[in-house]
């Protein structure tokens, strides 16, 4: 006997690859599986068993470790007979103290407002959908929650706490209190019930509930229309033209591009590169013993772990305090030049799907950077024992700050689609579509099982 088939959990439906523009249909799906784009790779939906139920107990659960997170101790660290408890407010507050003001908005809004944010607006709109009335404004809560999920920051938060506490060992006596046990907790969780949504089959559960921007229309078109563009905050396939140039179903502004993006992302990798300069030149703290002072630079502190012979931990910061940031500006600068340099119609497939690859990377590794930022918040907060020994936050600090979120900008900023659509351009029409011809690429999209099970599924 042969195996009964896996049951369809979503419907067929149109969508605009993010990654290339290419419009697709997206065939019906048993759960856990994940279609990609037959084009460039990018994926398309990836489908879960239970695509809101797992979720919801894992947000629910993140709240409980949030206030754990911001309430109890973080560290207790003593020197000289001085014990000075603290916790993940005392940062900011201290950034506050030494006129750093915007590093503190930066550190506050990545490490609180915006995973509260994400995690209130989230349970908010999955506890929702399970009422038999259903409470106002779901689309917009979720798509600003989904929005606020860029900017909080949590795991890059345990990776400087980690940073923070191997850099103290020489200096003081450290003991780590609940807080350190809940972000490692909590690091987990936010994974598992990122893992565990769809944000699609949200979007869908919306939509039947009547919540929509206008009203939808009975049965999703499966063929592309004539100025039709996907949305980027649901990935509803519409023509703008005929709503106003809203989503009917989330209210985003819908565009075939991303406006002036060339030119906007240009600016800020500008901006970023100028930027780049001083924060690599300037001191980003000074370590202040027996009234003595020793300031250090990003590279300065390097070298220090690597005197100190914590080889690993120096790649570490090297890599995501140097390296990082390079990389973002160089590769969007490739990518930039890329949407206007020509290439061969044997070549443009390979080359577009490497860099578009190099898209997603870039957008997804800058967060890292400010692994070095939330180090220096917590070093300064901890370790302030007079004239014994004191850190204090240096100007360098507010000018990486600065290179990570302009370059966070830059990356959002940029549309890959428009890489695609030059090299259609250049290879005479021949081996890419353009938007004129995409009405003959709505084949399915490539099909692919989850590498793993959804999380929480039996």
């Amino acid at each position: 006997m042969t195996a009964a088939a896996a049951p369809l959990v979503t419907q067929p439906h149109l969508r605009e690859c993010p990654g290339c523009g290419l419009f697709q249909i997206v065939p019906a799906m048993a759960a856990n599986m994940r279609s990609d784009c037959q084009r460039c790779g990018t994926a398309l939906r990836a489908t879960r068993a239970d695509p809101t139920g797992h979720c919801l107990a894992l947000t629910f659960a993140s709240l409980v470790l949030f206030a754990v997170l911001w309430l109890a101790m973080l560290m207790k660290v003593s020197t000289a007979g001085i014990v000075h408890e603290t916790t993940l407010l005392s940062g900011p507050g201290e950034l506050v103290r030494h006129g750093l003001w915007p590093l503190a908005i930066a550190v506050a809004f990545t490490t609180a407002l915006a995973p509260l944010g994400k995690f209130a607006g989230t349970l908010y709109v999955l506890v929702g959908l399970r009422m038999k009335t259903p409470p106002p404004n779901l689309r917009g809560i979720f798509l600003i929650s989904r929005k606020l999920g860029t900017w909080a920051m949590l795991e890059v938060l345990l990776l400087g706490v980690f940073v923070a506490y191997t850099k103290l060992g020489d200096l003081v006596t450290i003991e780590v209190g609940p807080a350190v046990y809940a972000l490692g907790i909590l690091t987990v969780v936010i994974v598992w019930a990122e893992l565990a949504l769809d944000p699609q089959a949200v979007w869908e559960a919306i939509e039947r509930r009547g919540q929509t921007h206008a009203p939808m229309p009975a049965v999703a078109p499966l063929e592309y229309r004539p100025g039709a563009a996907g949305c980027e905050g649901c990935g509803l396939v519409c023509v703008p033209a005929e709503h106003d140039g809203k989503c009917p179903r989330c209210g985003s502004t819908v565009h075939e591009r991303k406006p002036d993006a060339i030119g906007r992302t240009i600016a800020l990798v500008t901006a970023g590169a100028i930027l780049y300069i001083p924060a690599n030149v300037y001191p980003v703290l000074t370590v202040i013993q027996l009234g003595a002072g020793s300031p250090s630079t990003i590279m300065g502190g390097v070298e220090e772990l690597i005197a100190s012979k914590m080889y690993p931990l120096a790649l570490l910061v090297f890599f995501a305090s140097v390296l990082v940031p390079l990389f973002k500006l160089l590769g969007l600068v490739a990518m930039i030049s890329a949407t206007s340099l020509s290439g061969t119609a044997e070549t443009a497939g390979i080359l577009l799907r490497q860099r578009t690859r190099l898209y997603h990377i870039v957008a997804w590794i800058g967060r890292w950077s400010m692994v070095d930022i939330f180090m220096e918040s917590l070093l300064g907060a901890l370790v302030q024992f007079g004239s014994a020994v004191t850190i204090d936050p240096g100007v360098g600090a507010l000018a990486f700050c600065a290179v990570v979120i302009v370059t966070i900008f830059a990356a959002e900023a940029f549309d890959p689609r428009l890489m695609w659509d030059a090299a259609a351009h250049n290879a005479h029409r021949k081996a890419l579509p353009t938007a004129a011809e995409r009405t003959a690429r709505t084949q399915p999209a490539a099909l692919a099982l989850n590498s793993g099970r959804t999380p929480g599924s039996a």
